[in-house]
């Protein structure tokens, strides 16, 4: 019974990596690499949450360690997240984050410029000018 319960220790030690890194970078570089942008907020969505669960848990620390199931909630709690079959980061983005967003009088959607002004579009000329010239090159060769 004894190896078996170290077995299961390290098993439950390995699975929070893996559920909240492992194959969420995994699926995330797939998500990159294809042409469908439901994935991608799918993934951009995970990362903004897991990286506010962080923060939060790095800020509440002192209450957390009192709490002796906090790492089993998180892990299922990230899991939902994670699946594929929940998508619960996506959920989760478009009930509540988007929405406080909204309110806070963030555009969660890019503007059009078809009716913008002259002057916005000049704005927006010289943006782009400087974007370019700070991004790198197709090819690997960089202009200087």
């Amino acid at each position: 019974m004894g190896r078996f319960w170290t077995l299961i220790t390290h098993l439950h030690s390995l699975a929070g990596p893996a559920v909240m890194l492992l194959y969420p970078l995994y699926a995330s570089v797939m998500a990159m690499e294809s042409t469908s942008k439901v994935d991608d907020e799918q993934w951009l969505a995970y990362w903004i949450l897991y990286s506010f669960l962080t923060l939060l848990e790095m800020l509440l620390e002192p209450l957390l360690q009192w709490m002796p199931f906090w790492y089993d909630i998180k892990l299922l709690f990230v899991a939902w997240l994670v699946l594929p079959q929940f998508r619960g980061s996506s959920f989760i983005y478009d009930r509540f984050v988007r929405d406080k967003l909204r309110r806070l009088g963030v555009h969660t959607k890019p503007p059009s410029t078809s009716g913008a002004s002259p002057s916005k579009n000049k704005d927006k000329d010289k943006n782009n000018k400087f974007i370019d010239s700070v991004s790198p090159k197709k090819g690997g060769q960089e202009a200087y």
